[in-house]
Parts: C-alpha cells; structure tokens; sequence
C-alpha cells in the first residue's frame, strides 16, 4: 500500500465553470440568526457538531444559511470540482467559489481584509506553512470533525483550528511530445538540453506547491529541513544557464508548449495527464527520487465566517468516507487513508492509481517551515531576478 500522505499557485487553466462571488467595495455583516438553536447554542462558538447539538441540527442550520462562502478552489485541483458537486447534491446548499486560480496567501489577505463582511470566505484550503500563520494571526476557529481523533498525530492542530486533509509528494511533470527525453530528477533539470522549460506553478512565497517544489530543490542539492538555502541556490543556477522559465504552469500554459516541464505536486499531475489525454498530450509523471518532498494541505474555518453553521457542516463533508474518497480519485493522498484502510471504506481502486513513491514520507516541523518562509520570503526574488 502507498504511504498516505499536499496546492497553490496560479491554478488556473482550462477550468470548469464554477460560481463566482460577486465583488463589491464592502459588503453587509452577515445575519447570525440562522446559525442559532432555539436554545441559544451558536454555530460560530460551536467547537464540534455534539457542542451545537448533534450532527442534525448542524444541517438544519446550515440549509437555513443555504450558501458556503469558499475561495481558490479550482474544479481540476485534487478532484475538488466532485467534491462541490457532492456536497450541492447532498445538503441542496450553493457552493460559491471565488478567485478559483488564487493561492494560500490569498485566501488569507481576503480574510483578514473582509472581517465581518458577507461576502468574506468561511473555510480554507491552505499549504500547510500558511494554515501555520493563519493560527498565529487568531484567524481561525477551532472546531473538531467527527473524524478528528483518527487524524495521525502531527496532521492536525492540537486546538483543532486547522488539520491536514490531503497530501501528495512534489514531482515533475513532461510533456514527452514536446521534450525529447523527460527528466526524472532535479539533476537532470539542470541540464542544457531543458533551456527555458522549467516551470512552477506559482512563487513560493504566496504558493504552497512552489514552496513545496524549492523544498524538494533543497533536499535534492544537500539541503535539509532546516536548511532550505540550497533550494534557493539550484533556482537560481536554473534561472542563471536559463533553464528557468518564470511562467507560471497551469494546463493552459501547458497546452500551449510555454511550460513543458512542470514541478508540482503529483496528483495535480497525475490529474492532468488524464486530462491532456484526450488533448494529444502525451503527460509524463515522475516524484524524483533525489528530492522526495511530501506535505499536506490544510482545512481551517475562518473565526469571523458568514455562514458558520455551512463552514462546519463542510467539514464533516470533507472528512467523511465519501468526501476522503473522492480526494482520493483525484489522485490525492487524503488524511485519513490509514484510517479507512483498517475500517473497510478505502477506495481500493482509487488507490492502485496512486504514483508509485517508495520509503517512509517525513515532514518538516511548524518551527521549520516558518524559517523556511523566512529565508525564501528574503531571497527567493533575487534568486530568480535578472
């Protein structure tokens, strides 16, 4: 079985429709009335489904609010578009998505930007390194899925103000068309034969993939967890023999021969060579072995959520059976793979899909990433310039 195990950038490309939240210059506080039990128990201070009175009641007020404030989502990401769908499909409750192609730092400014506003996000989908800061910053409220206590130790905050809810290793993808022979590992990336061809999907400093792909970078150069320097040195020597390009892959790029090879995370690639298959894409998918980086995305509730009742009840979603397993056929590693391998309700055919990855996945400690932010937010842009 593959060792369960992480998105951000500019996520964009060929995406499917998905509602958009209207922008205004500011928007109305939002209506708690809903999101309150005749006996006073409020969905916004509710830290698990028992604490506002059950799983049931949950829903009732979540139908009530009838809307889930969501951003950077984008359909194609780790199969999120079925996720949306299934969750519509089961509450009746509208799922708006804002700014589908936007990154970690994003969703944050947005919170942070919007406080008691209608129109400000209810949950987020963060690199882990950003879940970090968004707790740091008091942004987010605790709240523990019926699931919580199967979640590894490691994978969740111990106040349950954000967990870890699917993951995946850094690779790299190859449109095998276009580049004679792909590369495999990040030596290979160096060399001459792949100048300018060389993407990330966005800037690390905002981007929870890019971050995770000078993370790799680092490894595969004599780096460490606590040393992300030497990530930071290879991009810089890709940029300096021009084999860097700074545009940032999505399939649109993709499709257009303007980012060939692309560091990402694997099932974001995996993903997208079923969808460039029938484009005539021949999309090649390799986790590089001398720069094994795995990490997970993270769930967390805005504090100031619009609609508490519905940001909850998503979660439940998100980490039950059915929501892990369609995580899963996007080929993501979710959070609670072990958990349902040993209780019978793993997508064993979703599974077997999974890129092959060998060894024991290791992950930077909260402490380490934030000193990797530190050093990447001080020289990633010079690393790249020129």
């Amino acid at each position: 079985m593959t060792v369960p195990l992480p998105r951000t950038a500019a996520r964009g490309g060929a995406l499917a429709a998905v509602a958009v939240l209207a922008l205004s210059a500011c928007g109305a506080a939002p209506d708690t009335s809903t999101s309150t039990t005749a006996d006073g128990k409020n969905a916004a201070t509710a830290a698990s489904a028992a604490d506002f009175g059950g799983l049931d009641a949950l829903v009732k007020a979540a139908k009530k609010e009838g809307t889930l404030n969501a951003i950077a989502l984008p359909r194609d990401w780790a199969n999120y578009g079925a996720l949306i769908d299934g969750f519509q499909k089961k509450y009746g409750i509208k799922v708006a998505v804002e700014n589908p192609d936007g990154s970690s730092q994003d969703e944050i400014n947005a919170v942070t930007s919007r406080k008691g506003q209608d129109r400000a996000p209810d949950v987020l989908d963060l690199g882990s390194s950003f879940a970090l800061s968004a707790a740091q910053q008091g942004l987010l409220a605790p709240y523990k899925v019926a699931s919580f206590a199967d979640l590894p130790e490691g994978q969740k905050d111990a106040q349950a103000r954000w967990y870890n809810d699917y993951g995946g290793y850094i690779s790299i993808g190859c449109d095998a068309k276009r580049v004679k022979t792909c590369p495999t590992t990040f030596a290979d990336l160096l060399k001459p034969r792949y100048k300018g061809q060389v993407a990330l999907n966005g800037n690390p400093t905002k981007s929870g993939s890019a971050f995770g792909g000078v993370y790799a970078a680092s490894l595969a150069s004599g780096g460490s967890f606590d040393d992300i320097q030497p990530g930071l040195d290879f991009f810089a020597e890709l940029k300096k023999n021009g084999n860097y390009t700074p545009v940032e892959s999505t399939p649109a790029t993709v499709e257009k021969g303007e980012t060939p090879i692309s560091i990402d995370w694997d099932y974001l690639n995996a993903g997208y060579a079923d969808e460039f298959r029938s484009k005539g894409v021949d999309w090649k998918v390799s986790v590089p072995s001398d720069g094994q980086f795995s990490q997970y995305y993270s769930q967390a509730i805005n504090k100031d959520a619009p609609h508490p009742a519905v940001a909850r009840l998503w979660q439940e979603y998100l980490y039950s059976a059915e929501g892990q397993n369609l995580w899963l056929k996007g080929y993501a590693r979710p959070a609670l793979m072990t958990a349902m391998e040993k209780a019978g309700t793993l997508d064993r055919t979703a599974a077997a899909k999974l890129p092959e990855v060998s060894g024991t996945p290791s992950f930077p400690t909260e402490d380490q990433q934030s000193k990797a932010k530190t050093v990447l937010g001080q020289g990633w842009a010079k690393a790249v310039s020129g």
